[in-house]
């Protein structure tokens, strides 16, 4: 049971951003422009990114949901993500993306924990400085979206997988702003924005 009172029938981090949409705009756009807009990381390289870095911090709602995600950018190879999930090194994933994954997990460590080694590994991999960045904040973004959903004890259904998919593919096909428009115009319905 949430912490606070949240609208029934929206799990996760929606009941949050439907409890308070002026904080639920900008964290939206930053998942948006870390996720979805273009990048020269795949959507789905970055999706797992986000879920694998929720696996280490077990926010059951962000792994599900952002695996979700991955799942529908890889085609539906729901396989894959759960190899990322439990042993990242030894994933068929690019050599790059290993190393992204690699830097990523010590940062959901803590920041400190990233070395030199890390980065020059990623690099010799073909990294750019850019992905390097953007690894880095999505790995700390989902740390601070995790503790969100967790330290409100927010609800996600257990037994719903096809639900986080079919949500996830209209993520993936539109993006993160569409929750918050949605939100908004309810908000709005019900005299309340």
């Amino acid at each position: 049971m949430p912490h606070i009172q949240l609208q029934e029938g929206l799990p996760g981090i929606r009941g949050l951003f439907a409890f308070r949409l002026d904080t639920a705009r900008p964290m939206s756009e930053l998942a948006q422009a870390l996720l979805h807009d273009e990048n020269t990381l795949t959507r789905a390289e970055r999706e797992l990114i986000a879920t694998y870095v929720s696996s280490l911090n077990d926010c059951y709602f962000c792994q599900t949901a952002h695996g979700a995600l991955a799942e529908a950018h890889l085609g539906g190879n729901a396989a894959l993500v759960e190899q990322v999930k439990r042993d990242p090194e030894n994933a068929p994933v690019s050599g790059k993306l290993r190393a992204l994954l690699a830097i990523a997990g010590e940062v959901q460590r803590g920041g400190k924990n990233v070395t030199a080694e890390d980065v020059e590994r990623a690099k010799r991999e073909g990294a750019t400085d850019i992905e390097i960045h953007d690894t880095v904040l999505i790995a700390a973004a989902f740390c601070m979206f995790n503790r969100y959903v967790d330290g409100l004890a927010t609800w996600a259904p257990r037994d719903d997988e096809e639900g986080f998919r079919k949500r996830a593919a209209t993520v993936a096909s539109v993006g993160y702003m569409k929750l918050i428009d949605d939100l908004q115009a309810a908000a709005a319905a019900a005299g309340k924005s």
